[in-house]
């Protein structure tokens, strides 16, 4: 495999991890199909550096609303402490679960993609199901959040540790099944986004410090450069899609995704 060849699978991976970690479409399941049906693989510790461009993503195209928060906590502002215990509640359960599961998730789970195909498939059923609900939503503000909803985000969160079943796509339908408006369940995510990734980066960074070494400097270089120009693009421009299409294109997407993974399991042998 010659040099040109050796980055074209990074930068296609990142671009995929941008793409995907924001829709309620399942980054890690998107990426471990493109490992499994088509080679396009890296070492475990790459897809937990490449995160890092994902996380930053959010971070620029939220700078100025993160800092206002900052700001106003740190001046003792209640809607800036009400806000943030939202975040600590829809973060926790997920956190909890993924410190005590890790091993099994990222061993049983993400090796079978079978699993992978169903859950991508079902949950796009599900997620064209409450997009098409007559639902009335009582919250359009994410500022404006009861501890009680945020807290039920956290717990559907938890289903993602599930390869396929999707971060933003569990807590979107979360929050749109107990109030929350589309365009507030997903901007909601995007702020809860933010300490779980870290988290998750910061924890798998050290669970996996002694495999990181200089050999795949390059190749993180390039996924994780595709990551954050892709996420960007998505973190900006998601939410106007949304409030105009809603969830719909992205249940199809699943569904297509997860049926045509299962005909090639089963009908071709894959």
């Amino acid at each position: 495999m010659n040099a040109d060849q050796g980055l074209f699978v990074p930068l296609i991976l990142g671009i995929l991890e941008g793409l995907t970690e924001f829709l309620p479409v399942s980054s890690t399941g998107h990426l471990l199909l493109a490992g499994h049906f088509f080679g396009l693989t890296q070492p475990p510790t790459f897809i937990v550096l490449i995160q890092l461009g994902a996380i930053l993503a959010i971070v620029t195209v939220y700078f100025a609303k993160l800092g206002l928060l900052i700001r106003d906590a740190l001046l003792g502002k209640a809607h800036a402490w009400k806000f943030a215990l939202a975040v600590v509640l829809a973060c926790l359960p997920a956190v909890v679960a993924g410190v005590l599961l890790r091993d099994f998730i990222q061993g049983d789970l993400w090796e079978s993609a079978v699993l992978i195909c169903w859950t991508l498939l079902i949950g796009g059923i599900i997620l064209l199901i409450i997009d098409r609900l007559p639902l009335q939503p009582k919250y359009d503000d994410i500022y404006q959040f009861p501890w009680h909803l945020a807290l039920i985000i956290g717990l559907f969160q938890m289903l993602s540790l599930v390869p396929g079943v999707s971060r933003s796509g569990s807590t979107v339908v979360a929050g749109m099944l107990f109030g929350a408006s589309k365009r507030a369940a997903a901007e909601f995510t995007f702020f809860i986004a933010l300490p779980i990734m870290v988290g998750a980066f910061g924890y798998d960074l050290y669970k996996s410090r002694e495999l990181i070494d200089t050999s795949i400097a390059l190749n993180v270089a390039v996924g994780f450069a595709a990551a954050f120009v892709v996420g960007a693009l998505v973190v900006r421009y998601l939410l106007g899609f949304v409030s105009r299409y809603g969830f719909a294109p992205f249940a199809w997407w699943r569904i297509v995704v997860g049926a045509a993974g299962l005909i090639a399991i089963y009908a071709l042998g894959r």
